[in-house]
């Protein structure tokens, strides 16, 4: 799928989101955490992911009860950490029984350097 497919894809799932990604997207939006600005249902590479932020290429997924046999996601998560972003992964029920437990967990992605940060100008090609 070409990007403006994908751009298509991501509008559609911004004007459809799930009651989770609304309430997550409530505390995200606005640089509420330290700052940093979040994107949603943003197309990276040939994905779609749910929340973005591209400074710290911190990248955080809502699962719902669908993802559990999803193997897909697995290989979307392998290509993202290969080019360098930090992939958090929640389930739809966490946001709503332990929103802080999930905020922090985003925050502290947010301001811990990556374990293997890539040089300047290189991509992640050496995974």
């Amino acid at each position: 799928m070409g990007v403006k497919g994908l751009t298509g894809v991501a509008r559609r799932l911004r004007k459809h989101s799930t009651d989770s990604e609304q309430h997550l997207w409530r505390h995200l939006r606005d640089r509420q955490i330290e700052g940093f600005k979040f994107g949603r249902q943003q197309s990276i590479g040939g994905y779609v992911v749910d929340f973005v932020n591209l400074e710290e290429k911190v990248v955080v997924e809502l699962d719902g009860g669908q993802h559990a046999l999803d193997g897909g996601d697995k290989i979307r998560d392998e290509w993202l950490r290969a080019e360098g972003y930090k992939v958090l992964r929640f389930w739809d029920n966490q946001v709503w029984s332990n929103l802080e437990g999930v905020l922090e967990k985003i925050r502290d992605a947010l301001v811990t350097p990556h374990p293997d940060p890539l040089p300047q100008g290189e991509r992640g090609d050496k995974f």
